[in-house]
């Protein structure tokens, strides 16, 4: 209690942050429907009682794909984030701690992945790969880990030369477990806070992926794809893209607020 009384605001952001997983979770039993169920009697009904969000172009009921693509979208997104934060840290850590040509190599990589327009590039690569989850997570991979290597390189400087890491070094102690129980766990808050915070951007990206026709593909539930699938009909049926939108919207600004407030309670600095 007293934790939460000091950290109010962090308190409220992990409650929402909590309700959105737990919906991602049970999404096909929260659902009404069936999001994949179309019935062409149906088609592009405005929201009502039995259909709280409308229908699309296929007579699905909009309010349970959005539920469930809580799911597609999340899964996608922390998928990417486990996957950008694991190999920038280890890129991160290999330069940092070793140097040499290790760090040179590795380090022009990087700084030539963050030369390029991150989400032009991910577009180019998505296209070639193909339109699918997969290749979009990978797309956004391959532009993404950059920004997490350098992060960790960063860290990994600051500490190798700390009178504990030396003293580490002159005992003995092997290499791999200096990095496990020395380095690792002074980096992590960071690593941890920057993953947290990318969250909302992530899913941002990959609803732009999708919008794009890069990402998801029919019919599969995803928040991006269905703005795609209701461009059309923006003026007939406005319900197609608001709802998609807005849930977007309140998803991505919950996790930017529950990031930022992490950075506070973990951030050694604050």
């Amino acid at each position: 209690m007293e934790f939460i009384r000091a950290h109010k605001l962090f308190s409220i952001y992990t409650a929402l942050v909590i309700l959105i997983v737990l919906i991602a979770i049970f999404a096909p039993y929260l659902a009404p429907q069936d999001p994949y169920d179309g019935n062409m009697r149906n088609v592009l009904q405005p929201p009502s009682s039995e259909h709280l969000l409308g229908t699309d172009k296929l007579g699905r009921d909009t309010f349970s794909r959005i539920i469930c693509g809580t799911q597609v979208s999340l899964a996608m997104t922390i998928c990417l984030v486990l996957l950008l934060a694991i190999v920038g840290t280890i890129v991160g850590v290999l330069s940092g701690y070793f140097g040499g040509k290790i760090e040179i190599v590795l380090m022009r990589l990087a700084d030539m992945m963050l030369s390029f327009p991150g989400v032009v590039l991910a577009i180019a690569i998505a296209g070639i790969l193909g339109g699918s989850i997969v290749n979009t997570i990978l797309a956004l991979l391959i532009v993404g880990w950059a920004k997490y290597a350098r992060l960790v390189r960063s860290l990994v400087i600051k500490l190798r030369n700390n009178d504990f890491i030396i003293a580490a070094q002159v005992n003995g102690t092997k290499t791999i477990n200096i990095l496990t129980r020395h380095i690792l766990p002074n980096i992590l808050p960071m690593i941890v806070i920057t993953g947290a915070m990318d969250i909302g951007t992530m899913i941002m990206e990959i609803a732009g992926l999708s919008f794009l026709g890069f990402g998801a593909q029919p019919p599969t539930p995803e928040w991006g794809l269905m703005l795609n699938e209701g461009r059309q009909y923006i003026q007939t049926s406005p319900w197609l893209m608001v709802y998609p939108g807005a849930a977007i919207f309140i998803v991505v600004a919950i996790f930017n607020l529950w990031g930022d407030s992490l950075r506070d309670v973990l951030d050694p600095r604050q």
